[in-house]
């Protein structure tokens, strides 16, 4: 008799990746952040759980999509249960959005030699939660609205102090963006040649991305033969991934790049052909984010 993790694992799998597949067919990408600094926790723009800390992973774009599907400008989210702790409620009616847990359990069977044999099993469960905008009397700070941003035109120094830190070889010219994995270098156009400045280091953080396979680095390799192929594809959804995930860490708006359509195709075939790859691209963009931001110089405590 199987348990019940086994039977529900697939299909929770499968149904993650038809409603993504089902975005990309209307030519969205439900990766893009949905909201803006209208909210004041917008500004940090991955979805952010009632304690403020960052969903990882899978779930920022489960809720990413229905972020932009359901209209939310707010990232938060929180279970039914922690709005009851805050005294607050969601409102009669309101949907709530799916997002995952996974872990492994640990189990003894007894070996062919009769000896014991331990094993770890990986799971995923489902849990639901909502995001603010369904609920009703929530502390002020989970509905506060921010100041006007700045001017969109400057360079962002941030943004640049990120990059710069990586010690990563980026050249600037031409009229392509690309990742050299032979001689080991990030070449972009210059930053004035592009429409703004959030294309330019969306644009950056997809080749960085892509930076992050190196063997002495991430050792991410999917079989890439030639470009185009099934490999160059699942290779290509992990960096746009983790060029969502860094600008959103960045508080950067993510800008489509131009070659946008077309990879949408290739992405589709391979997330129709294996129902389980978004999970695996957003855990590498994971993994790739959280080594770019490992580049980063640890802040000094200043003492008083």
């Amino acid at each position: 008799m199987s348990r019940p993790n086994e039977t529900s694992r697939p299909d929770l799998y499968a149904r993650v990746t038809d409603a993504i597949v089902a975005e990309l067919e209307r030519g969205v990408r439900p990766w893009t952040q949905p909201w803006s600094a209208e909210h004041l926790a917008g500004r940090i723009s991955r979805p952010l759980r009632s304690s403020g800390e960052a969903y990882s992973g899978i779930n920022i774009i489960l809720l990413w999509a229905e972020a932009s599907t359901r209209g939310y400008t707010a990232p938060i989210w929180m279970t039914f249960r922690q709005a009851l702790t805050l005294g607050a409620h969601v409102r009669k009616g309101e949907r709530g959005a799916p997002v995952v847990y996974a872990n492994r359990i640990k189990r003894t069977d007894t070996g062919d030699d009769g000896h014991d044999v331990e094993r770890e099993i990986p799971f995923l469960k489902a849990y639901t939660v909502f995001n603010v905008e369904q609920i009703d009397g929530l502390p002020p700070h989970f509905y506060a609205v921010a100041e006007p941003q700045l001017d969109p035109q400057a360079r962002i120094a941030h943004a640049d102090d990120f990059f710069a830190a990586l010690g990563a070889d980026i050249r600037h010219g031409g009229n392509s963006a690309y990742y050299a994995a032979g001689p080991d270098y990030v070449q972009v156009p210059p930053f004035e040649t592009f429409v703004d400045p959030e294309a330019y280091y969306a644009t950056l953080a997809h080749e960085c991305t892509h930076w992050t396979k190196h063997p002495t680095r991430l050792d991410r390799d999917f079989g890439r033969k030639r470009w185009g192929d099934e490999g160059y594809a699942r290779e290509e959804l992990v960096a746009e991934l983790g060029a969502a995930f860094l600008c959103a860490d960045l508080g950067l708006e993510l800008t489509p790049r131009e070659d946008h359509a077309a990879y949408i195709e290739s992405w589709l075939e391979v997330l129709k052909s294996d129902r389980r790859f978004i999970f695996s691209a957003a855990a590498h963009a994971q993994r790739a984010a959280d080594f770019l931001h490992g580049r980063q110089p640890v802040q000094q405590e200043h003492a008083a």
